[in-house]
């Protein structure tokens, strides 16, 4: 008799990035050596007073850096890439996902 194989996912728990990602990762090590408070202060003149907030500038001078560091050349495969690394979302300050 052949089986089959039904999918049926499990409700999403809250799950912290902190427990899922090695504390040896390039990431973590990144995060730790790599001051990037200077780049909010480098590009704050270049923003408006007032309209709708941007993407915080540290986050997407780190998107900047992982592409460089995955060998990537397109901005669509990065955001691909990025939701499924659990180490390239806790890097990007991600500390949670599950169900809300």
């Amino acid at each position: 008799m052949i089986g089959t194989k039904t999918r049926s996912f499990a409700p999403l728990v809250k799950v912290s990035l902190e427990e899922l990602v090695p504390q040896d990762h390039f990431y973590r090590h990144l995060e730790r050596t790599l001051d990037l408070s200077l780049v909010r202060e480098l590009v704050q003149k270049t923003y408006a007073g007032s309209g709708r907030p941007s993407i915080d500038p540290i986050v997407f001078f780190k998107l900047q850096l992982i592409m460089f560091f995955e060998g990537m050349r397109s901005e669509r495969q990065l955001m691909r890439h990025a939701a499924d690394r659990l180490s390239i979302l806790w890097y990007l300050g991600v500390r949670r996902f599950g169900a809300c």
